[in-house]
């Protein structure tokens, strides 16, 4: 009687696979909600932003033009720095390894043609955006360490102070990551029923992924990508 390609799979390993593919889809899921909701955080702010601006687009409410983007705006509503940066942190949390992931799964073929490629072209340069995002909280945790003692008045003071500074230094990084981020959303869920396959050389791949990660290389792909593919730029985007 032939033997299907998949009897030699024991119980035990079909179920760590199964497993291994929920925890993957419950990242990429995670991270496409964070795309999305930096996007939404955007426009709900271009929705507003004119009405702190003159004809000419300059701010007449400077205060609530800076709050707006920032801290809170009149009405007490999380502005849109700060709902951005709480996505940034989703990215920070899950991003590496789905990156890792991503890389490792992935074949020339896919680089080259299919429907993830786009994606994957799209995913050249998130490296620096996630460790620069890393190091503004790698920052944050810093200044809200050195507060430890404070009195309670000035460290609230301080703290949000110092939580503007950093919603406004991350709102750079949450604007590239509603972009490219989504692309690496995308790409992991098409490439989901290759996780957990061939575990020993997987393994070995995401290690190989991560080492290139944490060194800074900036390329999205280890082959050699056709001229015309790696020369167009990124789609515009609009960001105020």
């Amino acid at each position: 009687m032939p033997t299907s390609p998949d009897s030699s799979a024991t119980p035990d390993c079909q179920s760590q696979d199964a497993s291994e593919r929920a925890a993957w889809r419950v990242r990429v899921q995670a991270l496409a909600s964070a795309a999305d909701g930096i996007t939404q955080a955007s426009d709900q702010w271009d929705a507003v932003s004119d009405s702190y601006c003159d004809e000419d687009g300059w701010p007449v409410d400077e205060t609530g033009y800076a709050d707006g983007k920032v801290a809170r705006d009149a009405d007490g509503k999380v502005a849109r720095d700060a709902a951005a940066w709480e996505h940034v942190e989703t990215f920070l949390t899950h991003g590496p390894e789905v990156l890792a992931g991503v890389r490792a799964a992935a074949q020339p073929a896919d680089y080259l043609d299919g429907p993830i490629s786009a994606d994957l072209l799209r995913l050249r340069g998130i490296d620096s955006v996630l460790e620069r995002a890393g190091e503004i909280r790698r920052e944050w945790d810093q200044v809200i360490a050195l507060m430890e003692g404070s009195m309670p008045g000035s460290r609230e003071l301080y703290e949000e102070r110092a939580r503007e500074i950093r919603n406004s230094e991350g709102w750079h990084y949450a604007d590239e990551l509603s972009y490219s981020g989504a692309a690496l959303a995308r790409a992991a869920d098409h490439l989901t029923d290759r996780i957990g396959v061939d575990q020993s050389a997987h393994t070995g791949r995401v290690q190989a992924a991560l080492a290139r990660s944490a060194s800074g290389q900036r390329g999205a792909s280890a082959i050699s990508l056709p001229a015309s593919a790696a020369s167009d730029p990124p789609a515009a985007r609009r960001s105020r």
